[in-house]
């Protein structure tokens, strides 16, 4: 899903080419995309599109007279930009808005037809769509510590509910606890001043180092390569590969949908986090740090190679 990083390139693209510009017609393909009804789509032909802006992991088109478009792409929707009047790709193409100087293409990937599109007018209607997540860009260390602390959860759970923190996700979320140097897995309740702190300058640290890298790849074109995996990630989607700080094996465990990628030696002083079902499965037999998960793994095999018990090994394998 695009975080915070991934849609605040996409407004910088948005801006000079929409934003002053009438909204000639918006084309929907896909029945499963929109999800209002009043006010109706052909209000918005003619409009001006006065701002662009994000609300969480939202895209809002703020037209003239307080008509608002909400873009959700959630995991698989991503824009493109193109020639005016391009058409609708068969599959994957979901709407287009179609402005004099371009059309703005949404398209997404897969089946689950999870992108959303809401068409709703008034600054109060368009309110009842922010999570109300914190926007640690521009928090106080004091409001982002009650914010951390008004449940407990674990950091990962934590970072990634919008409700609690605005715009992060899966994949930076990641990042963010490896630049704290903390454990995904330690609770909220447990995280002293200092960790709290550190995490705090690890969130606005490495989302703005993010917001620029990515703005310098991409300059005045428009994103096309917006993706939860980037060469440069130090932990996210690098399982098995040298953590960039101390050269150990990046760590993965698995709950549901997600992966939780971590450094044990950076985060979790060398111990290994289960995954529940394998270590449940494994009970006894569960490496408990890097120096017995090494020891299980024939010393012959390269780093990132298959071998020995891993915490994502086949449990059916594991049991040979």
């Amino acid at each position: 899903m695009p975080e915070l990083p991934d849609i605040a390139l996409y407004l910088d693209a948005l801006a000079p080419r929409v934003v002053g510009r009438q909204l000639e017609r918006l084309r929907i393909a896909s029945p499963f995309l929109l999800r209002t009804a009043d006010p109706p789509v052909a209000d918005l032909s003619g409009r001006t599109i006065r701002d662009v802006r994000r609300l969480g992991k939202r895209i809002v088109l703020a037209f003239e007279d307080e008509y608002f478009v909400v873009l959700h792409l959630m995991i698989a929707g991503r824009l493109h930009w193109k020639p005016a009047g391009a058409p609708i790709p068969q599959r994957a193409g979901l709407a287009a808005f179609d402005f004099p100087n371009g059309t703005l293409l949404l398209t997404e990937a897969g089946t689950k037809h999870r992108a959303s599109l809401y068409v709703v007018r008034g600054e109060r209607a368009l309110a009842e769509h922010d999570p109300g997540g914190l926007d640690v860009l521009t928090a106080t260390l004091e409001q982002f510590r009650a914010a951390l602390t008004r449940e407990s959860h674990t950091l990962k759970r934590a970072l990634t509910d919008p409700r609690a923190f605005d715009g992060i996700g899966n994949a930076y979320s990641d990042e963010i606890l490896h630049a704290a140097r903390l454990s995904p897995l330690r609770l909220t309740s447990q995280v002293s001043a200092e960790e709290s702190e550190r995490l705090f300058h690890a969130i606005r640290t490495t989302l703005h180092t993010w917001i620029t890298r990515l703005q310098e790849e991409t300059g005045d074109g428009f994103p096309e390569k917006v993706t939860a995996f980037r060469p440069g990630m130090a932990v996210h989607g690098r399982f098995r590969q040298p953590c960039p700080v101390c050269g150990s094996p990046v760590q993965r465990i698995r709950h549901a949908t997600n992966d939780v990628n971590y450094c044990a030696t950076c985060q979790t002083g060398g111990r290994l986090l289960a995954d529940r079902s394998l270590s449940r499965l494994l009970k006894q037999d569960w490496p408990r740090s890097l120096e017995e998960w090494e020891e299980r793994t024939d010393p012959g095999r390269k780093p990132g190679e298959d071998g020995g018990l891993t915490p994502d090994a086949n449990p059916g394998k594991a049991q040979n």
